[in-house]
């Protein structure tokens, strides 16, 4: 049997990320001054005692979450190391992000609210964190540059491109509905990744891998 500690964890692990979500799903619905722990605490169907536990405030919670999304964003592309295949890195990590505009568009408008009204609750992170991770992810793209294994880009607007494009199917979703009349569906979503990964790719000087070439169905 697994021990105490262990289920502690795995219970602890689970109410963090149910929270997480019911914040997600409050702070898109009411915005950050709208919204209240209570509220969080309903959607999660948890004790408002177990937010605090876990977040401290209201504010600890928002942090958390954001700074969650950035996690989910960038998950696959935080373990590329020099060594790997570029196309396919870049590839997958604009799928990734295509993934999470489509199954996570809530949380992408709150990302892009907060930074549009100043990031004041991200400053620190966007400070320590962010700056890091950029800088290494920076490093590996100049590596690829110097190996001469993709063409000579600036990282920092690659990296910008790809986040503009993946984002602006969840933030501007109204937009891309009224103009294509209808919502879009997985299948669209598979498409337009498809024609993104080939795009930027072929302005890298990269061969897109098969599975981005295939039209669909």
């Amino acid at each position: 049997m697994a021990s105490k500690s262990k289920m502690d964890g795995s219970i602890g692990a689970k109410n963090k990320q149910k929270i997480l979500a019911a914040a997600e799903k409050a702070f898109a619905t009411y915005g950050f001054k709208g919204t209240s722990v209570q509220q969080i605490a309903d959607e999660a169907e948890l004790p408002k005692t177990n937010i605090l536990y876990y977040f401290k405030s209201k504010q600890g919670l928002y942090v958390a979450m954001l700074q969650d999304i950035m996690s989910l964003w960038n998950s696959r592309f935080d373990q590329v190391t020099e060594d790997d295949d570029p196309a396919q890195s870049l590839a997958d990590y604009i799928a990734d992000k295509m993934t999470m505009s489509r199954t996570h568009p809530q949380a992408s408008k709150i990302f892009a609210m907060e930074v549009l009204n100043g990031a004041p609750y991200l400053n620190k992170f966007f400070s320590n964190e962010h700056v890091a991770w950029m800088e290494g992810r920076v490093a590996i793209l100049n590596s690829w540059i110097a190996q001469g294994r993709m063409t000579v880009v600036d990282p920092l607007y690659l990296l910008f491109h790809i986040w503009a494009c993946t984002q602006h199917y969840a933030d501007f979703s109204a937009q891309i509905t009224s103009l294509r009349g209808k919502t879009m569906k997985r299948a669209d979503f598979d498409e337009a990744t498809r024609q993104l990964v080939q795009l930027i790719l072929s302005g890298c000087g990269l061969t897109v891998p098969e599975k981005y070439l295939e039209s669909a169905k």
